[in-house]
């Protein structure tokens, strides 16, 4: 028998007691980075070495504490991010829009692509862009001060780690409406995970009290900051230029709708995330969109 894998029993069924989606591999990856080993390692910790401070982040856990929080770090794509109070923690949803985004910057014939990512957050997204596309150059607009500060951790660990990053994720102190005016239409692509949340919609322990409250609530049908992305996204691309936007699994068809034809844009669709859900939806700035020559 190992005492630590006991322990994880036990924690196990203590976070599903207290209604946590996933115990066993939360209660598996506190007690890794706790101990210093991967998951896979943790029958090889001696029982001499458990480390007792296990239980108080099982509690924190079982409280609802989000597990990034207690371990102090997200995963996304290629990525390990520094995250904490004040900043909104990534999701695995987002993780494809993000890969779209590379997709189709990748294949772009454009020597430095411009992106401007809206409400970067952790800088999820504009730092898996500036990894995976070497060429392009990110501007990440984030209107809240704390929210910044891991922004800035997380571009600065980035670019310790991946040098070739250095330079290329530009942040922005600003909000949505009036962000990177000096540079309207000269992006070749826009991308957002706005906040979406209807106002009084239910949402987990988790998020509701522990995400920032910027990052979620979208006014009474969750649109408000979707349709500020659309005005400032109409301004800031090129003719040509791509937009891909998150929302939430039931507002695929409205979002839709906001990206009209006859507000400047064409071949816009909806896209799906890993479980078959509406969760971005991408469009092109059209060459005769208002404001544009035709």
């Amino acid at each position: 028998m190992n005492l630590l894998l006991d322990e994880i029993a036990i924690a196990t069924a203590r976070l599903a007691q207290a209604g946590v989606e996933s115990p066993r591999t939360d209660a598996e990856l506190i007690a890794a980075r706790l101990h210093g080993v991967s998951r896979s390692e943790l029958h090889l910790v001696p029982d001499a070495n458990f480390d007792a401070r296990f239980w108080d982040d099982v509690a924190r856990r079982e409280a609802r504490e989000p597990l990034q929080h207690i371990t102090g770090v997200a995963y996304f794509r290629y990525l390990e991010l520094a995250v904490g109070p004040g900043v909104f923690v990534p999701r695995q949803e987002t993780e494809v829009m993000t890969g779209w985004a590379i997709d189709r910057l990748a294949a772009m014939d454009v020597a430095e692509p411009l992106v401007a990512d809206l409400g970067t957050g952790s800088g999820a997204i504009a730092l898996s862009i500036a990894q995976e596309v070497p060429r392009a150059i990110v501007h990440a607009v984030e209107a809240d001060p704390l929210a910044r500060t891991w922004t800035q951790r997380n571009i600065a660990s980035v670019a310790a780690a991946s040098p070739h990053t250095a330079g290329r994720v530009i942040l922005h102190a600003g909000d949505f409406a009036s962000a990177l005016e000096e540079l309207d239409g000269q992006f070749d692509l826009v991308v957002s995970n706005p906040p979406y949340i209807p106002d009084g919609a239910w949402v987990p322990p988790e998020v509701g009290e522990y995400d920032p409250a910027t990052a979620l609530w979208g006014g009474g049908d969750g649109l408000d900051a979707v349709r500020v992305v659309e005005a400032t996204a109409g301004r800031l691309l090129r003719p040509g230029g791509l937009l891909a936007i998150e929302h939430g699994a039931q507002q695929g068809a409205a979002v839709y709708w906001i990206f009209a034809g006859d507000s400047g844009w064409r071949d816009t669709r909806n896209n799906t995330d890993l479980a078959g859900r509406d969760r971005f939806v991408t469009t092109v700035r059209a060459q005769d969109a208002p404001g544009m020559a035709g």
